[in-house]
């Protein structure tokens, strides 16, 4: 499968750069671009991108406003956000709202590729020192019980793929680890989303963290 993307980056240089990383992959395809988020909806709706690939601060409309436009669009693409600033903020707001991803302009190019192929997969990616600190925040929280009532809600298998997600697995490894078959994790995983009312993995994620569970 190709992995359809929208580019929004306002500097022109970094979004040509972005784009020739991405399709020198191979199966990645950049299908539209712009300098800010203003037409966003507009060109999902009219190439359908697996993938949306903002950058934080642009002119008129920020990437974080893009990130709660398109988690209420019918056909929601997975949208990463890739940023100079490595700012708390950004990264709680961005997650909170549906990122499906948040990495720093520093990433290497292969691991960028790597995010944009995972969010196209319905995985997640966040660049290793961010998560390194958002687990720490979630850690010396000492756990929500708001979130642990929410994950009580779940089955026992699904709180176990629940905590796997919270652990950054990918589907094929906690198929693995729980002895299940792909496409079973992959329906547990609908279930959860659908109980905890998540747009995507990553706030399943952030949940399990809440909850203290990692």
């Amino acid at each position: 499968m190709t992995v359809k993307v929208v580019l929004l980056e306002d500097e022109e240089l970094v979004r040509s750069g972005i784009r020739m990383i991405l399709e020198s992959a191979g199966d990645i395809e950049v299908v539209a671009e712009d300098t800010d988020g203003t037409r966003a909806v507009e060109l999902t709706d009219r190439h359908r991108p697996h993938v949306v690939l903002t950058d934080v601060q642009m002119p008129r409309v920020s990437g974080l406003e893009v990130v709660k436009r398109l988690a209420a669009h019918p056909a929601a693409p997975a949208v990463v956000v890739l940023t100079t600033f490595d700012v708390d903020e950004y990264v709680y707001t961005a997650l909170r709202h549906g990122a499906a991803g948040f990495l720093l302009k520093d990433t290497p190019p292969r691991e960028l590729v790597s995010a944009v192929r995972a969010a196209a997969r319905g995985e997640a990616m966040l660049s290793p020192k961010i998560t390194k600190r958002l687990l720490a925040d979630f850690a010396s929280a000492g756990g929500s019980a708001e979130a642990k009532a929410r994950l009580a809600e779940l089955t026992p298998r699904e709180h176990d793929v629940a905590v796997h997600i919270g652990r950054g697995l990918s589907n094929a490894e906690i198929a693995r680890a729980l002895n299940l078959s792909e496409s079973t994790v992959k329906v547990h995983i609908g279930h959860i989303m659908a109980k905890l009312e998540a747009a995507n993995r990553t706030q399943v994620a952030i949940l399990v963290h809440d909850a203290g569970l990692t």
